[in-house]
């Protein structure tokens, strides 16, 4: 009885406390150093007593109840080219919650958790670039927003795992270890999936409700398989902003049609002192069972761009994707970690024409990580990105100009990304981060410009910083 009772005093608290502290990038399950309560290389090792002088963090930690805060904040200044010149600041903060039900209920193997964001401040994509790929991976509209929510039991002696609720796409698929050291948002969750699915099938700031299955072998394979409801958002009435018709992560849409992802990821020397090279291999594949419009035709057979077509977009059953990711370390200094040393990425993914805006989207970089012995955890990054116009997309674009006379023919953006970054406490990070978007949105007409003009290229720098507690 004390279990359940100490479970109905906490789940009241996690609650009121999701409330209080709005969210940094979607989070995993969270980690906590069981020695402090707080999540490792927190800003709170550096403070008195951990930044516990009471105990009481530990003291939950214990009980089964653990917590984390996280806040990114961006000056981000977009400094030749684009729609216009100019700067802004954007910012958010994660509040964490999760519930060990093992320790608090003895229900074993069973985990609560929950994430919200509060984001603040304008990004710069849509009034100062014009690019498909978001220049940060923060920015989304002003609000308090709830993420995931879920439970997630694990069985099998821990070499399988179930997770249900509301759950974010980009969390446990497409991902790069060392992708993630970019600011630029397609880096984490690609544009080939977000620029083409409803609502940008539950990748950020969107979760959905769904379930996943993970099956873990041996430590260096994981197999996934998930569920989810395929449209975050739900259908528009007219075209907008999809974050605005669910702007507080509480819609809980269930009667969309399905999305549905499998994984499988192979890996090699993640453990710290391993000789070989670390490496991480991802295969994948997703499927969504809705309806999606023609890029160029439409029923009638005739294009889109046709002054005598009706209008009317061919519809095409389902859409699906394949993709890669390889994460290969290069250099390992001796007794270090998998993810120190240089280490290359690369990511490929492909989609059908003629029912998507892109039709492939590839990266790849660089990283330079603790090479220098004095700042252990300092990295230096070099990436680069295409996004692809569809070949029907394209199409429509040569049917345009034949029927007009003239006009812009998309092609490729592009992206090129440098970013240094560096801790200056643990817990505490900084970067200063360029990118050059070349050719954004393939090449569209500027509205800023009186001609029709196609919007340049545009150079963007930003100082990042991010603070985990």
């Amino acid at each position: 009885m004390s279990s359940v009772r100490a479970l109905a005093a906490t789940v009241p608290l996690a609650f009121a406390l999701l409330l209080l502290v709005p969210v940094l990038a979607h989070a995993q399950s969270l980690v906590i150093d069981p020695a402090t309560g707080a999540q490792p290389g927190s800003i709170a090792t550096n403070l008195p007593a951990n930044g516990d002088p009471d105990g009481r963090r530990k003291s939950l930690a214990d009980k089964g109840f653990t917590y984390g805060l996280n806040y990114v904040g961006e000056f981000q200044s977009n400094v030749a080219g684009g729609i216009r010149t100019g700067g802004i600041y954007i910012g958010r903060l994660e509040g964490i919650v999760e519930l060990d039900l093992a320790k608090l209920a003895n229900m074993k193997g069973l985990t609560f958790h929950a994430n919200a964001f509060q984001i603040h401040g304008k990004g710069l994509t849509g009034d100062y670039i014009g690019s498909i790929m978001t220049t940060s991976y923060i920015e989304a509209r002003t609000t308090t927003r709830l993420s995931e929510l879920w439970l997630e039991q694990k069985f099998a002696n821990d070499k399988a795992s179930l997770r249900f609720g509301q759950l974010a796409t980009d969390v446990e698929f497409f991902g790069s270890s060392y992708a993630s050291q970019f600011i630029n948002a397609a880096f984490g969750a690609p544009p080939a999936f977000s620029a083409n699915l409803p609502s940008g099938g539950a990748t950020y700031p969107f979760a959905t409700p769904g379930v996943r299955l993970k099956l873990d072998p041996d430590k260096n394979t994981s197999l996934l398989a998930a569920v989810y409801n395929g449209d975050p958002a739900g259908p528009a009435s007219a075209p907008g902003d999809p974050q605005s018709r669910n702007r507080y992560g509480l819609n809980f849409r269930v009667q969309d049609t399905p999305l549905a992802i499998v994984e499988a990821q192979f890996r090699a020397n993640q453990d710290k002192g391993d000789a070989g090279l670390a490496r991480s291999v991802k295969f994948g594949a997703w499927n969504h069972f809705g309806r999606f419009d023609d890029q160029r035709f439409g029923t009638d057979g005739r294009s889109l761009a046709d002054p005598a077509s009706n209008g009317t977009p061919l519809s095409r059953r389902g859409n699906s994707g394949l993709y890669g990711i390889i994460d290969q370390q290069i250099w390992r200094p001796a007794g270090g970690e998998a993810d120190k040393g240089i280490g290359v990425f690369a990511r490929g993914f492909v989609t059908p024409a003629d029912r998507n805006l892109l039709d492939l989207y590839v990266d790849g970089g660089i990283v330079f990580a603790g090479m220098i012995p004095q700042r252990p955890d300092d990295a230096l990054s070099f990436g680069a990105a295409l996004a692809r116009v569809s070949s029907s997309a394209r199409g429509l674009d040569a049917d345009a100009i034949a029927f007009n006379g003239g006009g812009l023919r998309r092609s490729a953006e592009r992206l090129f990304s440098v970013n240094y970054q560096a801790q200056v406490l643990p817990g505490w990070q900084v970067d200063l981060d360029y990118q050059r978007a070349l050719n954004p949105s393939g090449g569209v007409a500027n509205p800023a410009s009186p001609t029709g003009a196609a919007i340049p290229s545009a150079s963007i720098i930003t100082l990042h910083t991010a603070l985990k507690y």
